[in-house]
């Protein structure tokens, strides 16, 4: 079996091209990259006190559940890009990645174009880091806490389409009830969702599952990343939920408005 996995290159993206590789003969990894010091360098976010103060839990959280930066498996051909430059290959530069059995997009640029219509006609699937339709966009786990619902944080794995996380939805992904803080909950989230796609995948039956259309009616928040301020940063740090009330709002989680919840 081979797999693609459109990425980037951080421990939580690292994480999911090892756990393909633990499954496929061959993985073919794209990662788009940035600073794996995200705050403490200018990159895709601004290098500020702020920025610093935040990225610095988000670092530590990754740590924990994913570990640190590290080299890829043996059965993994990778191509490192800049975040953003995906677009701008040709099609044949992708050649020998156009050829596996499954293909998985988690922390790429806004796929568009020939590779996008190429990636949709071979039912592609998109892991998107929040809960559909409800939060869509930059950032979902972390707005769902900033409105005061950590039980809205979550994942969202769904076919990939033309529009920004708007494809039909597969399953939702969620954290477990534990009792952690914030940036830990989001990173459970990744894990919740990385499990929950190797699940299907081991047992073969991820296409067996009915897609299901996004009600955008229930839409609650749709963010880019230019919202995502270092006045909206500071402001969360002041407040963020404490580790009871998150443990609280996950045990009383309203289990019927999500699609065929794993949970991790």
């Amino acid at each position: 079996m081979k797999i693609t996995v459109f990425t980037s290159n951080q421990p939580r993206h690292i994480a999911l091209i090892e756990q393909m590789a633990s499954i496929a003969d061959e993985v073919f990894a794209i990662q788009e990259c940035n600073t794996v010091f995200p705050g403490q360098r200018e990159d895709f976010f601004k290098k500020t006190k702020v920025m610093q103060e935040y990225f610095s839990n988000v670092i530590e959280a990754e740590k924990t559940v994913f570990g640190l930066p590290r080299f890829l498996p043996a059965n993994v051909c990778s191509m490192s890009i800049k975040l953003g430059d995906l677009n701008k290959l040709e099609l044949d530069v992708l050649r020998p990645a156009l050829e596996s059995d499954f293909y998985i997009i988690f922390g790429s640029s806004f796929i568009k174009g020939e590779l996008c219509e190429f990636l949709i006609s071979r039912k592609a699937l998109n892991i998107h880091m929040g809960l559909s339709p409800y939060y869509r966009g930059n950032s979902c786990n972390f707005w769902a806490l900033f409105d005061g619902k950590p039980d809205y944080v979550g994942a969202t794995i769904h076919l990939l389409s033309k529009g920004l996380d708007s494809g039909q939805m597969l399953f939702h992904a969620l954290p477990g009830a534990r009792k952690v803080d914030a940036f830990l909950l989001g990173m459970f989230a990744v894990k919740s969702a990385q499990e929950g796609l190797m699940a299907y995948l081991k047992k073969g039956t991820i296409f067996e599952i009915a897609p299901v259309e996004q009600d955008k009616n229930l839409a609650i928040k749709y963010t880019r990343n230019k919202d995502f301020t270092d006045e909206v940063a500071l402001t969360y740090l002041k407040n963020q939920p404490i580790m009871e009330d998150i443990f609280n709002s996950l045990l009383c989680r309203d289990m019927s408005k999500f699609l065929r919840p794993y949970v991790y």
